[in-house]
């Protein structure tokens, strides 16, 4: 998955960018064989001003660890549809998916373990102090679950929750567009 095939082709990127807002998306590493090499890899992207940071999927989890490396860059975190973390159902299929890829067993360990989210402690979740927004998948499903919504609210209880969707580029995703761009334009001009 890339970011054109996330954000640009159904229709975020240029949603936000007709409402006036500068969108980064840049794609994040193919195959990472840690969360810090994902910051590592993201943090030259972050402009020298504070940014609203809207991340998708286990994005969410680069996103706080972005955050976490550098607060005083990230103005607000939107965690849109995170993963969820600890399913033994999805992270035993997920651990075959990166064995296949060539994956080592400490590298799968790394890029599974966390608590809510993937890669993120909770003790570092609840040290975050930007606004946060969080989205939920609707209707839920093994890899966007609602207690995974609910987790992050009960640990950032500062946090609100937009209203839920389908995750792109899910093809019933669509007809879902206007009120996620919506959500995002409302959640940034807070």
């Amino acid at each position: 998955m890339d970011a054109d095939r996330f954000w640009a082709a159904p229709g975020i990127s240029g949603g936000l960018e007709r409402e006036g807002f500068t969108v980064l998306a840049p794609n994040r590493l193919r195959r990472p064989s840690s969360w810090d090499a994902e910051v590592e890899h993201l943090a030259p992207a972050l402009p020298g001003h504070p940014v609203l940071v809207v991340a998708g999927s286990n994005g969410c989890s680069v996103a706080v660890r972005l955050a976490l490396a550098f607060p005083d860059r990230i103005e607000r975190l939107l965690l849109a549809w995170p993963a969820t973390a600890g399913d033994p159902a999805v992270d035993s299929r997920t651990h075959i998916g990166l064995t296949g890829l060539g994956a080592s067993d400490q590298i799968i360990r790394a890029l599974l373990d966390g608590h809510t989210l993937r890669g993120v402690a909770d003790a570092e979740l609840v040290t975050l102090k930007m606004p946060i927004s969080v989205l939920p998948s609707a209707p839920e499903n093994p890899f966007h679950q609602r207690q995974t919504v609910d987790a992050l609210r009960r640990l950032l209880p500062d946090s609100d929750e937009l209203p839920g969707c389908p995750e792109p580029p899910r093809p019933d995703f669509g007809p879902h567009l206007d009120q996620l761009l919506g959500s995002v334009t409302k959640a940034i001009s807070r």
